[in-house]
């Protein structure tokens, strides 16, 4: 009888399994693969760029040979290659087209990390949003974007195009930029896969080495976090990881990304990283960089043509099979379903999305909540309607459209662009002040010190002098790296000349990266750092300077005094002999000093181990006061809830970003000295006192375990049972008194 039962309920379960419909979109996969030819197989894992070279791609299209295009300008030419893909090749597979949409389409945002300096995930979920909206009306469906790679360095140019050095901060402006993409229609493309920002000397393309518990705490989480938020697809490096190159990475590509994740993200290569292979000296020729990259899941190729080149002959040889390219052309298929490309494959010609108020208002929004105010001796905001006053604006970055709108863009218009000499032309208009110019330099990197001269005349006649400095945008993101963080050209020369005046210098820097400004900050009266601002920076930072909006960034990166403390971020171990007291520096060594006389201790010798500004940090044009912390619990079994109360004790409206720290006092590894586990922007009317509240659960506060033995490595993610202490603070730096609580 019990036989009967088992083989009743066996029946029963394979005429419920006969009778549940299958997921109509695999159905469409499995259809369309079923008809395809082995060429039409490996085109689809073909992603060519039509302008890079003179070889006509149409044919190429026409005979399905091409997946995805990149780099293609305008509606209309996307559209005329997109007809030949659909309606003259055999089975009609609409094209991928892709982009790179870094921050922003026509009407460019700020650079990401200046969105990182905004705290604001909703705002930078939104600008996302209308990003996608302008760039999908001309025919993108596919951006580059975002970079989430967690960067210590800021010598490494590409530190422009991520969120900064904290892997939570990172995390959640990622995920946001995701969700607004893609809930616009457009795929975004997590990048780099993965440790690309740890590159040696943070010079572009570099070896990397990350232990497996560094990679999984601090580099991989942001990457988790985007295909959490949904990220259609994931990019892999340009650098190698302990010797193996991202492109034929096996571990992180399947063991990671697919086992462990179970992630079905269409996986491209960055530009022939794949043939990199090559040069790195991993593979003997561009045959064995296809073999290696096949084996490894890169399922696309970007611009290397190894797979169209190799992946039919490595077939036919039986070193690869034809289940390996199936797996692959599945995800290429699978993100143009989900896109809409065979319902919808063209686009409005003639009806392009750009320059709307909406995006205006929020571009605005973003240059005002993305500059960071450094310093302010009390000449900011500028009193412009009490008495007449005359404002030099001066400076390499003063009029520089082109310059303002920073590293990677492609499709925005510098005419369109405001800079901040034409803003305030706008405001003298309607304004008592009058406004004079003179650049002093006519770029970034300007040495020829004659037009010094001419600015310092005029700041003779004014009574407070705009200084914008700053970089050029080739001088930061891809292979734009730098070995000296100074100000280039004759820039300091030009800030000491204007000071020399004894008229209030205010110093506003647009950048790509933190620069070592301590000198000059020193000697200004205030210092605005506004990163490359985009389409607007002009306006925006005219609207921060006059006052009619109230200085709310955060650095989301430590700024080093010199470029001798890089890496230099504040979750850092704290060591065996941290550097606490203040340290006998090298001019203060006397001469024969016993060598032990000086102490022994964690420090250079040329400077204190403190950042010129600390991660987290920024000023307002009003106070804010931090009450005690509460906790709901001393003891943590799931999760407690953090609450503090901030209260605005100045004259001004303001936006504050109350940020939750925590520190493990011991475990079963060091821990870092303070970690970022939540931060919340809040608006405080002035004199008033509102409540931050945070829920902390166990698992923000695990990290990665690592156990060896007999040479065999095994890692886990747990939460030590352990003292831990908590702060809500202003910055990373500047910590109340720490709140304990034990983890059960």
């Amino acid at each position: 009888m019990k036989h009967r039962i088992a083989i009743s309920t066996l029946m029963v379960g394979v005429l419920f399994l006969a009778c549940t419909p299958k997921n109509p979109e695999e159905e469409k996969i499995e259809n369309l693969l079923s008809q395809m030819t082995i060429e039409e197989k490996i085109g689809q894992m073909n992603q060519l760029d039509p302008s890079w070279d003179a070889e006509p791609k149409e044919q190429l299209i026409k005979e399905g040979k091409v997946g995805s295009i990149f780099n293609v300008v305008g509606a209309k030419e996307i559209n005329r290659l997109q007809r030949m893909a659909v309606e003259e090749s055999r089975l009609g597979i609409p094209l991928l087209v892709a982009r790179d949409v870094i921050h922003g389409y026509e009407t460019i945002y700020p650079i990401p990390l200046g969105q990182g300096a905004t705290w604001n995930t909703a705002l930078v979920e939104r600008a996302a949003q209308l990003t996608a909206q302008e760039a999908t009306s001309f025919g993108i469906h596919w951006a580059f974007s975002p970079m989430v790679d967690v960067a210590h360095d800021p010598r490494w140019g590409r530190v422009a195009e991520g969120y900064g050095e904290d892997s939570y901060l990172t995390s959640r402006m990622g995920a946001a930029v995701v969700r607004g993409y893609q809930s616009e229609g457009m795929a975004a493309c997590v990048k780099h896969f993965a440790g690309y920002s740890v590159s040696e000397g943070g010079r572009d393309y570099n070896t990397t080495w990350i232990p497996e518990v560094q990679l999984r705490d601090i580099y991989l989480p942001p990457f988790k976090a985007a295909l959490d938020a949904g990220a259609m697809s994931i990019m892999c490096s340009f650098n190698d990881m302990n010797g193996l190159p991202s492109s034929a990475n096996h571990h992180l590509n399947v063991d990671l990304l697919r086992t462990e994740w179970h992630s079905d993200a269409l996986l491209v290569s960055d530009w022939g990283s794949g043939s990199d292979l090559v040069p790195h000296g991993l593979a003997a020729n561009k045959k064995d960089a296809a073999l290696r990259c096949i084996n490894a899941r890169m399922e696309m190729d970007m611009q290397g043509n190894i797979y169209t080149d190799y992946l039919k002959e490595l077939l036919d040889e039986g070193k690869i099979k034809e289940s390996q390219i199936d797996e692959c052309v599945r995800s290429i298929l699978r993100m143009k379903f989900r896109l809409g490309l065979f319902e919808n494959p063209y686009v409005d010609e003639e009806n392009p999305k750009k320059y709307t108020p909406e995006e205006i208002a929020i571009v605005d929004q973003a240059v005002e909540e993305s500059a960071i105010l450094l310093k302010n001796d009390g000449v900011l905001p500028l009193t412009l309607d009490k008495k007449q006053q005359t404002i030099l604006v001066c400076g390499p970055m003063a009029d520089q459209k082109k310059e303002q709108l920073g590293t990677w863009v492609f499709d925005g218009k510098p005419e369109y662009s405001v800079t901040p000499l034409m803003a305030f032309n706008e405001l003298a208009q309607s304004g008592n002040f009058k406004v004079l110019y003179e650049p002093g330099l006519s770029f970034s990197r300007d040495k020829n010190s004659k037009g010094i001269n001419k600015a310092v005349t005029q700041a003779k006649k004014a009574d407070v002098i705009l200084y914008f400095c700053g970089e050029e945008a080739i001088l930061s993101g891809e292979a734009r790296c730098r070995a000296n963080l100074n100000l280039p050209g004759a820039q300091c020369e030009m800030m000491d000349a204007l000071v020399a005046t004894g008229k209030p210098v205010v110093m506003i820097v647009m950048a790509g990266r933190p620069l070592t400004i301590g000198a000059q900050a020193e000697k200004a009266a205030a210092v605005l750092y506004a990163f490359h601002g985009g389409t607007r920076a002009g306006v925006g930072l005219a609207n921060l300077i006059t006052g009619k909006a109230v200085p709310s960034g955060k650095t989301p990166i430590t700024f080093p005094k010199m470029v001798g403390q890089v890496p230099l971020y504040y979750n850092r171990h704290n060591t065996g002999r941290p550097s606490y007291a203040p340290p006998m520096l090298i001019d203060s060594i006397p001469i024969g000093c016993p060598q032990f006389s000086i102490g022994q201790s964690s420090y250079w010798l040329e400077t204190p181990t403190e950042p010129l500004y600390p991660f987290g940090f920024g000023l307002s044009y009003t106070t804010f006061e931090y009450g005690e912390p509460q906790i709901s619990q001393t003891e943590l079994a799931d999760s407690i809830i953090v609450s503090c109360e901030i209260t605005n004790t100045g004259s001004k409206d303001a936006f504050e970003v109350a940020q939750l720290y925590t520190h493990q006092l011991y475990g079963d590894l060091v821990r870092p000295i303070c970690e970022l586990k939540g931060f919340q922007k809040i608006f405080i009317p002035a004199g008033e006192k509102k409540e931050v509240q945070f829920t902390l659960h166990k698992s923000d506060l695990g990290y990665w375990h690592e156990q060896k033995h007999n040479c065999e490595s095994r890692v886990w993610f747990a939460t030590d049972p352990v003292d831990f202490e908590l702060w809500v603070s202003p910055d990373s730096r500047r910590l109340t008194k720490p709140i304990a609580f034990k983890v059960k």
